[in-house]
């Protein structure tokens, strides 16, 4: 009877650890719609080719639901955001996330279908950006960078329009939702806009190429794996991030955004 028992036990033991949420070899990953969708194609073959961990993909086409999926325990992880977008949406949703590491730096850049050079912007011009918090700030900093406003100082990575200080073309700025500033590029009104390049590349359009100017490979908006704090040790998650930061996931994104994507360097931030 002992002999029995301890079998029995030993079996609900195993087959616990096999059930067990830790040891599964299946992670799902939230990330945005776009040029990401094929990159993420290639994570998926390297995560199952290398490591045997099979990789599930959910799209959207927000950038508010991907965190919230995460932080809803839907998907393992997320691969989306730059470290300033997740600082400022940690802050006020009181997100407990985790940097497993650095991805690409996808630079934004001003666009137009009205002039051809930054010398052509007439004054009292309309330019529309992002209304999103850090997309907004990164799209104010990128004017400024280029002359075409002043913020106040100590404004950080979340300045808002009303940071601005000088604004010597009196520019109108015009805040839409993210997904539809690429629209905008067609409003006759309009003679700019700052899109982020996950938006503009949908667009069939590129920074390096189309670009009237855009972000350095300098910039703070480096993107990153995501995962919440209590899971980011685990096998999976390791693995997943080795397969991202893969040479052939490095390679396929020099491919599909031709240069508009920077690989950044593996260092982890304190964020």
């Amino acid at each position: 009877m002992k002999g029995l028992f301890t079998a029995l036990l030993a079996s609900t033991v195993l087959l616990l650890t096999a059930c067990s949420p830790d040891n599964d070899n299946k992670v799902k990953v939230a990330i945005n719609t776009g040029p990401d969708q094929e990159i993420w194609q290639e994570v998926q073959k390297v995560a199952k080719d290398k490591y045997k961990l099979d990789v599930e993909v959910i799209s959207f086409n927000d950038y508010v639901l991907p965190n919230e999926a995460l932080n809803n325990k839907d998907v393992d992880a997320n691969a989306f955001q730059s470290l300033p977008y997740l600082e400022d949406q940690s802050k006020e949703r009181g997100y407990k996330f985790a940097v497993v590491g650095k991805t690409f730096v996808f630079p934004i850049a001003a666009y137009s279908h009205k002039i051809k050079n930054i010398s052509e912007l007439q004054d009292g011009a309309t330019i529309t950006i992002s209304n999103e918090a850090t997309t907004l700030g990164r799209s104010l900093l990128l004017l400024q960078a280029q002359g075409l406003l002043r913020l106040k100082e100590g404004v950080g990575y979340l300045p808002t329009t009303l940071d601005i200080v000088e604004n010597p073309k009196h520019l109108k700025l015009t805040e839409v939702d993210t997904p539809q500033l690429t629209r905008t590029l067609d409003d006759p009104n309009v003679t700019l806009s700052i899109i982020n390049t996950n938006f503009s590349a949908q667009a069939g359009l590129s920074a390096n190429r189309d670009g009237l100017f855009m972000e350095g490979a300098a910039s703070p908006y480096v993107n990153a794996l995501v995962s919440r704090e209590e899971n980011k040790d685990s096998d999976k998650i390791q693995k997943l991030k080795a397969a991202v930061q893969s040479p052939e996931v490095a390679e396929k994104a020099r491919e599909v955004y031709k240069g508009d994507a920077i690989k950044a360097g593996n260092s982890l931030p304190a964020v």
